[in-house]
């Protein structure tokens, strides 16, 4: 125990001569490093043995002498121990190294978040370095009106009609697996969890004993992909970050932009059509930079991204339904009841929840069955077609449109408030309603990207099988009204019978 007292000191220690500067009254930053490290090394000796273990910590102690002052005896002494291990050992070392610095970035994480909570019970954003990086939205509503005289409305008005797109490039060297991306996810919130105030002894040794867990499986992982992603991999590792965060993330955030707008004299929420963010991907839609990316790929990843949205949707609706538990409703939503239920099949699903027929004093169960039922034909349409490229559930079973989503969901909210329940409305329904708007049907909307010729040289293709001229050869100005005038026309603008080269029919 004394030893373990000791090795926590000289860690801390190394540590603060590291970071001085950054070490403050209620900064964690040390305490947090020095036990991830602690734990780290305990691991390291139980799994290779003491020698590596204190190989690891002799390099580590030289570094930070090195690092606090500059003497280049301690560098050439560092270059010297690293040189003299054996190739397996060097490699146990390096892949230490590799997750010390891991370990490193997420208490620094968490120490960002725990300084950002308690400037925010202080209302401290005094820090002029840190103002554009700590402030939060209230506060930059607030020196809008305060500083820079704009209007409440003013402000609310330009705050509806924007929009920030933003997207999610392709990637397919991302260095970070997603199994290590989970691991550090689940180090990050067990490491926030032990620092809490109210932790009891028992919760603080298994939190304790769930971060030895996280750390040696993360370090039993390896670093790197041994195969090439596809596109379709791609796909499926940026969809991850909408299951993960910006799922819950997006009417989470624009709840805060509503608090922060009440607290400047609005009393409206932003419009739930009226979404401030979007997002967009390149991946499996970048046909310039990627040759793998070829049409059955990019149909692969719309299809995968439908089947991924319909499976957040649907994994949601049946919350929903057990919060909407409400007899009372508007004659609009009640003429739409009695219509599904007249019209109900019975090729009932056997769902968990909800899996006989609602009864009619449920009013909104009985909307909302209808949304779940469509969700799950649009979510295994899309996983058939995408395994077997037809599927037999009709079209018309599924949501093919936003407008065919949101209009069930809309009905809900209007009855709600018509019968003096927009608090209820303005919970859960209101943050599903969001996400639809801000998600749509496939979570993200596609970027194709090509270079033009390519486009050009079809065009071209065509007006010659038509015989109307090279589109290559003509002007700008006739290429254009060529175009408009083929948009806004009825016929198909090609038959069957249109020679196509590989390049072309691609």
């Amino acid at each position: 125990m004394a030893r373990n007292l000791e090795k926590h000191a000289s860690i801390d220690a190394q540590l603060r001569l590291l970071v001085p500067a950054k070490v403050s009254e209620d900064d964690k930053l040390v305490e947090y490093d020095a036990l991830l490290l602690d734990r780290f090394l305990d691991i390291l000796q139980d799994l290779h043995g003491e020698d590596i273990r204190e190989t690891v910590q002799e390099c580590y102690e030289l570094s930070a002498e090195y690092e606090g002052k500059h003497e280049l005896g301690k560098l050439e002494e560092l270059g010297s121990r690293l040189t003299s291990l054996d190739p397996g050992d060097s490699i146990v070392v390096a892949k230490s190294f590799s997750n010390m610095l891991n370990l490193a970035n997420l208490a620094e994480e968490v120490q960002i978040a725990y300084r950002r909570r308690i400037k925010l019970k202080k209302g401290d954003f005094a820090d002029e370095n840190s103002a554009t990086t700590e402030s939060d939205l209230e506060e930059t509503l607030k020196r809008l009106v305060g500083e820079l005289k704009k209007s409440p409305q003013e402000v609310f008005d330009a705050l509806k009609n924007q929009t920030v797109d933003l997207v999610l490039t392709a990637h397919p060297t991302q260095s970070v697996r997603r199994s290590l991306l989970q691991k550090h996810g689940r180090i990050r919130n067990c490491l926030a969890q032990l620092y809490a105030k109210d932790i009891t002894p028992d919760d603080k040794q298994e939190l304790d004993e769930a971060l030895q867990r996280e750390i040696q499986a993360a370090f039993r992982t390896d670093e790197i992909r041994r195969t090439a992603p596809t596109p379709q991999d791609e796909m499926r590792a940026g969809m991850s970050y909408f299951h993960e965060t910006i799922w819950k993330g997006v009417p989470k955030f624009l709840r805060r932009v509503d608090t922060a707008l009440k607290n400047i004299g609005i009393n409206e929420r932003v419009p739930y059509n009226a979404p401030l963010i979007q997002f967009s991907s390149w991946m499996g839609g970048d046909r310039d930079g990627n040759p793998r990316v070829t049409p059955e790929v990019t149909r692969d990843v719309c299809l995968l991204a439908r089947m991924m949205a319909a499976n957040l949707y649907f994994s949601q609706i049946e919350d929903l339904m057990f919060e909407l538990s409400m007899w009372r409703c508007s004659d609009e939503l009640r003429v739409r009841v009695d219509e599904i239920h007249r019209s109900s099949r019975k090729d009932a699903k056997h769902y968990i929840e909800f899996w006989k027929q609602v009864p009619l004093s449920e009013p909104y169960r009985v909307i909302l069955g209808e949304v779940r039922d469509k969700l799950y034909n649009t979510r295994e349409r899309s996983r058939i077609m995408l395994s077997h490229g037809n599927s037999d559930i009709p079209e018309e079973a599924t949501y093919t449109n936003l407008e065919q989503f949101l209009e069930p969901l809309e009905l809900c909210y209007r009855s709600l408030c018509a019968c003096g329940d927009r608090s209820i409305a303005d919970g859960s329904l209101l943050d599903f309603l969001r996400q639809v708007s801000t998600f749509g049907l496939s979570l993200v909307r596609l970027d194709i990207r090509q270079e033009s010729d390519r486009h050009s040289d079809v065009m071209d293709a065509i007006t010659k099988h038509l015989e109307i001229g090279s589109y290559l050869e003509w002007s700008e100005e006739r290429r254009q009204e060529w175009l408009l005038s083929e948009l806004s026309g009825k016929r198909p603008l090609f038959g069957p019978d249109l020679p196509k080269t590989e390049e072309i029919a691609d």
